[in-house]
């Protein structure tokens, strides 16, 4: 079940229960409690099994008319099950919804870690057209790859 969550603190509560359970992905311990912390005041799409929370997706205006997706994680024993792709169509209808015209991501370029291609992927899959790569953003061994999309 996909929902919508309102409360600062149940945000933060499942991003750290996600982001931590995760750390493979992100394990600069800075940056996760970062993510963690500005979750409480985004735009936040959760998955939910049962009584426990298996995902979730957050949403940041960068923009007037642009929304980035900020952060997504699905346990691990919960990917290839289609969460992730649910959460992503949530979302980009509260983005719709909200007004916003573009969407975009960030990720590690193609190419650089096998974890992060298939992230890349996931993310074209999902619609997302390459826009511009920023290798000095998170420092040349972790190219910054931005990804975005058109609402209309």
């Amino acid at each position: 079940m996909i929902e919508r969550i309102e409360n600062a603190d149940t945000k933060v509560a499942i991003s750290r229960k996600v982001l931590e359970a995760l750390r493979d992905w992100f394990e600069v311990d800075e940056s996760r409690e970062t993510y963690i912390a500005e979750s409480a005041g985004q735009i936040f799409v959760a998955a939910r099994e049962g009584s426990d929370y298996v995902g979730f997706l957050t949403l940041k205006e960068t923009g007037q008319d642009t929304v980035e997706l900020a952060v997504m994680g699905v346990l691990r024993e919960y990917h290839r099950s289609g969460i992730g792709r649910r959460l992503f169509e949530a979302a980009k209808v509260i983005a719709q919804e909200e007004g916003y015209s573009f969407m975009q991501v960030k990720t590690v370029k193609m190419g650089v870690y096998r974890d992060y291609d298939i992230t890349n992927l996931f993310y074209r899959s999902c619609g997302f057209r390459e826009f511009e790569v920023i290798p000095e953003l998170w420092g040349e061994e972790n190219p910054c790859q931005i990804y975005v999309m058109y609402l209309g």
